[in-house]
C-alpha cells in the first residue's frame, strides 16, 4: 500500500503522525511511505532523516494524489478538503464530534475515515487517544498553575502552597486517561486535588495511584457546586467515545468561583465540557470570562510534538500496518478495536454517535 505523512496545517500543530523509525518499519513489511516536504521539522526531523528510512520526500499535492491512506494527526482542514478522493483512507484524529460541519465535507468526498479516538478495545480502552490523553492531562494541571499568575490575570496562587501551607486546590472532572494524570500532575505539584467522576471503579484506581491530599466524589451537579467556590483551578477532562462531551461544569458553577481561578477545558476535541466555552489557540490560549481565566486549546499535546509525535507513532504503527498489510476491508473485519474506529464509508456515516 501507498501510504502518505502529510505536513499538519492547523494552526500552531507541531506534530507529525509518523516517525522516521515508524517510516522504516512500514516500508520494511513492504509498503512504500510518502512524506511531504518538511512534514515532520516542527517536532524535530528533517526530511534527510524521511529519507535515509526510506521514505519519497514530495509535493503536497502529489502525496495527496498519490497515497492510498493518509496518515495524520489533526482533522482535515479548508486547505485540504479538495485534495481528498473517493475511496482514499485517512487515518487521523478525527472529533467529527465536535466538529459537525466537517461530516457533510468529508461525506462529499466519500473518503474512509478512521479516527484514532474511536478506535476501542473490547475492554473499552482507548488505545490510539491514551498517549494524547496522558500528555493533555499532565499538560492541563502545568497550564493552569501557570495561568493562576497574577500577569496572565490569576490570583496569583501558587498550588504548591509555602511551606505545606495554603494549598492550592484543583478539581478534575473525569476520571479517565486525562483525569487521571491530570490529578498525578496537580498532587505532585502540592495542590490538594478532588476528582469527579460516575464510576466508582475508576475513583478507586485514582485512590490507588494518590495516597493523601484526594477527594474522590460520585459525579453530581450539586456536589461539583459545593467544591467550586474553594478550587483555584478547574480541569474539564469528560469523555463519550464518538459523541459530544456533556455540558458539566455550568454557567452557575463559573459565577460561584472566585475572580482570578482558572479552567483547562480538555474536553474542547469534543465540543468542551463547561458551558459557553469556545476553543482558543497557542497564540491566545486563554480568555476571561465570568471573572475566570478559560482556556481550551483544541491541540494542547502540540506544545510538545517530540514527545507526542513518538508516542503518537507508536501507538498507532500497528493500526497502520494491519491496514496496510491485509487492506481496509479484511483489517476492520478481523480487528473489532479498528473496526470502532471507522466514523465515514465512502459518503455514508458509520459511526453510531455520530448518526
Amino acid at each position: 500500500m501507498i501510504l502518505g505523512i502529510p505536513k499538519e496545517v492547523k494552526e500552531y500543530e507541531y506534530r507529525v503522525s509518523m516517525t522516521p523509525i515508524g517510516v522504516r518499519d512500514i516500508i520494511r513489511a513492504g509498503h512504500t511511505v510518502l512524506v511531504e516536504r518538511h512534514a515532520g521539522l516542527g517536532a524535530g526531523w528533517g526530511d534527510a532523516e524521511y529519507r535515509d528510512a526510506g521514505a519519497k520526500i514530495m509535493a503536497r499535492d502529489e502525496l495527496f494524489r498519490t497515497s492510498e491512506m493518509v496518515v495524520k494527526v489533526k482533522e482535515p482542514q479548508s486547505s485540504e478538503f479538495n485534495l481528498f478522493r473517493e475511496g482514499q483512507i485517512l487515518f487521523t484524529y478525527l472529533h467529527l464530534a465536535g466538529y459537525p460541519s466537517l461530516i457533510k465535507i468529508l461525506l462529499r468526498r466519500k473518503i474512509i475515515g478512521i479516527g484514532y479516538e474511536t478506535v476501542q478495545t473490547e475492554d473499552g480502552r482507548l488505545p490510539l487517544l491514551a498517549p494524547m490523553s496522558e500528555i493533555a492531562g499532565k499538560l492541563a494541571s502545568l497550564m493552569g498553575a501557570n495561568y493562576l499568575r497574577k500577569d496572565f490575570g490569576g490570583k496569583g496562587k501558587l498550588l504548591s502552597g509555602v511551606l505545606g501551607k495554603d494549598r492550592g486546590h484543583v478539581t478534575v472532572i473525569g476520571a479517565g486517561n486525562v483525569g487521571t494524570h491530570a490529578a498525578i500532575t496537580a498532587h505532585g505539584l502540592g495542590a490538594n486535588v478532588t476528582v469527579f467522576d460516575l464510576d466508582k471503579v475508576k475513583l478507586e484506581m485514582i485512590r490507588q495511584k494518590i495516597s493523601d491530599r484526594l477527594e474522590t466524589v460520585v459525579s453530581s451537579l450539586p456536589a461539583i457546586m459545593e467544591v467550586m467556590p474553594r478550587t483555584d483551578l478547574v480541569i474539564g477532562a469528560v469523555l463519550i467515545a464518538g459523541r459530544r462531551a456533556p455540558r458539566v461544569v455550568t454557567k452557575e458553577m463559573i459565577q460561584r468561583m472566585v475572580a482570578g481561578s482558572v479552567i483547562v477545558d480538555v474536553a474542547i476535541d469534543q465540543g468542551g465540557c463547561v458551558e459557553g466555552i469556545h476553543v482558543t489557540t497557542h497564540d491566545k490560549p486563554i480568555y476571561l470570562r465570568h471573572g475566570i481565566i478559560h482556556n481550551a486549546v483544541a491541540n494542547m499535546p502540540s506544545l510538545v510534538p517530540r514527545s507526542a509525535s513518538e508516542a503518537l507513532s507508536r501507538a498507532t504503527f500497528p493500526y497502520v500496518k494491519k491496514i496496510a498489510d491485509l487492506g481496509f476491508e479484511r483489517a476492520t473485519r478481523e480487528d473489532p478495536a479498528l473496526k470502532k474506529g471507522v466514523n465515514l464509508v465512502r459518503g455514508e456515516v458509520v459511526l453510531p454517535g455520530l448518526q
